[in-house]
């Protein structure tokens, strides 16, 4: 007679796809409850879902738009309004709401969404566990790099590591100033990001890695002096600067200094691409103050000697590992965790 196993065994000798559609549905089902939203008929049997529902709901937030989504996914526009309807059916509850500027998540679309894109990207990683079963790691693995920092620095160090040492794993990376990282993992579309701060957030988790200096990167027309000595932030009253907009958290660092020491903080342009930084730096478009490894890229890029001094009182930021406190990482993610903590342990040398 065959022994009888524990709930724990039974679970690990599933196949990967069931354990995926398992792990999502019980996911699902929890914030149902948590929300009021029916996932189960009277008598407490599971309502099916269908995949492509979720995947549709996925695009429909993401474009905007439903007349877009239905662009992006070939299907007529009606077609997509019933998948919609059918969902919001099934949960119980309207998840967007239609203007004239496009759709918006209501409090229960933001659970459907969060949860979407976790199921999804299970059911990738069981196809992908299946497809390379008894060989090496295999999955997409999504990672966000904060811009203007070191971690700017390691993306091609990584995507090269990555490639050498598991050529399975798909690895996805976004460089982007405008999008909340934290945001984005939160709701299942990144699994991990280099990001400065500390938090803490609710519904992810921090692991400081580094602290990164602040320094000036100037023309030499700009008559500051070359010194190895820090130039005081009083220093820099009403010198054109090139900065990224005022939601970044190199701007906020830098807005910070110059008003606790009640400095002219004269900002010429808003800047968010590095390249077009340094360019305008190396012709004397203006100054900037930057994290050390984005203002050693832009005096190496230079054609001319800049000068580049760190700046007093000290300007700095932390930079941190950031991963959802909910969701744990899958072990392709595990892997490029791994590499990424590799790579700025070098920066710390």
């Amino acid at each position: 007679m065959e022994p009888v196993r524990s709930a724990e065994e039974q679970k690990a000798a599933m196949p990967v796809f069931s354990r995926c559609l398992v792990s999502g549905r019980v996911a699902l089902q929890k914030q149902c409850a948590s929300a009021n939203m029916p996932s189960a008929d009277q008598h407490g049997t599971p309502i099916p879902m269908d995949i492509r529902r979720l995947k549709s709901f996925i695009v429909i937030v993401d474009s905007g738009s439903i007349t877009r989504a239905a662009d992006l996914l070939h299907i007529a526009q009606p077609a997509l309004s019933q998948q919609l309807a059918a969902l919001e059916e099934h949960f119980g509850h309207k998840l967007l709401i239609r203007s004239q500027q496009g759709v918006s998540m209501t409090d229960a679309g933001h659970a459907v969404y969060r949860h979407a894109q976790i199921i999804l990207r299970q059911m990738e990683q069981a196809q992908a566990d299946a497809s390379a079963a008894g060989n090496s790691l295999a999955g997409r693995v999504s990672v966000g790099l904060v811009p203007f920092s070191s971690a700017a620095t390691v993306s091609v160090d990584l995507l090269a590591e990555t490639r050498k040492r598991h050529p399975g794993i798909l690895l996805h990376l976004t460089e982007s100033v405008g999008q909340t990282y934290s945001q984005m993992i939160m709701n299942g579309r990144l699994e991990m990001a280099l990001l400065h701060g500390t938090g803490p957030i609710k519904g992810v988790r921090f692991e400081p890695i580094l602290s990164e200096e602040f320094f000036l990167v100037a023309h030499r027309d700009f008559a500051i002096e070359a010194d190895a000595k820090p130039v005081p932030v009083n220093a820099l009253d009403g010198i054109p600067l090139l900065l990224p907009p005022a939601y970044n958290f190199v701007r906020r660092a830098v807005d910070t200094a110059f008003t606790r020491t009640r400095t002219n903080l004269k900002v010429v342009a808003e800047v968010e691409i590095v390249r077009t930084l340094a360019r305008a730096v190396d012709g004397g478009l203006g100054a900037t103050i930057m994290p050390k490894a984005i203002a050693d890229r832009i005096v190496s890029e230079s054609s001319e000697p800049l000068i580049c001094r760190l700046v007093s009182p000290r300007i700095e930021e932390t930079l941190s590992l950031c991963v959802s406190d909910q969701n744990p990482l899958s072990e392709p993610a595990l892997a490029v965790r791994d590499i990424l903590l590799e790579l700025t342990a070098r920066l710390k040398a």
